[in-house]
């Protein structure tokens, strides 16, 4: 299975070229100022992307799903049967299990956010055990989450992915990690698309599963 991983798009999804593959993943912040009509043109857009399979969970930035859940839902998957939002939820795609979070620690006003310790790990707990492909908007402590040289990443999601071991975690939020690493069996991708100042320089990342 080719899984095409992007993030962070923040409106700029015109400028990215996807790879053809069997699933794409968008790990969150497809809009810039958070309104409606900014997930349906990103749904218009997706629906052309080279995938049959699109799945897609919210960030801090996509304030729709986390004011107006079901309205902006139905607005992603409006007459789009081939787009698949995740929130706290998983699926199956030929036996392969993908599961989806928009939660990161606590930063300022934004949106799903949740306190660093006991709050978030909660929010983990739900992840179930049998995962291959993780998705959450924010990365795990100390992989591919430093910006200005301080790591940012979520403490309580590097234990439960370590504990899990999924085979592919993908995120993004923490545009200045773009890239891949690999630690104790599991591929981590942060696939953010924008840069540290938003331009999006980033290509989609590809891994065969």
């Amino acid at each position: 299975m080719n899984i095409v991983t992007i993030a962070d798009t923040h409106g700029f999804h015109h400028q990215v070229e996807c790879p053809a593959g069997d699933v794409l993943v968008v790990a969150g912040d497809i809009c810039s100022f958070g309104t409606l009509e900014e997930i349906k043109e990103f749904r218009d857009w997706l629906q052309d992307q080279p995938c049959p399979h699109k799945i897609v969970i919210a960030g801090n930035h996509d304030a729709p799903f986390a004011h107006e859940n079901e309205l902006a839902r139905q607005t992603l998957i409006d007459n789009a049967p081939d787009i698949i939002y995740l929130q706290d939820s998983s699926i199956e795609i030929d036996g392969v299990l993908f599961y989806g979070s928009p939660w990161t620690p606590t930063f300022m006003n934004w949106h799903f956010m949740a306190d660093r310790g006991k709050q978030i790990r909660e929010k983990w707990a739900k992840i179930p055990k049998a995962t291959d492909v993780l998705i959450t908007h924010g990365p795990p402590s100390t992989i591919l989450d430093s910006a200005r040289g301080m790591p940012l990443g979520c403490e309580e999601l590097l234990k439960t992915v370590l504990r899990i071991k999924p085979s592919v975690h993908a995120f993004g939020h923490i545009h200045e990690g773009y890239g891949v690493s690999m630690k104790k069996g599991t591929t981590f991708i942060n696939a953010s698309v924008c840069d540290g100042k938003y331009r999006a320089n980033n290509k989609p990342v590809v891994i065969n599963l």
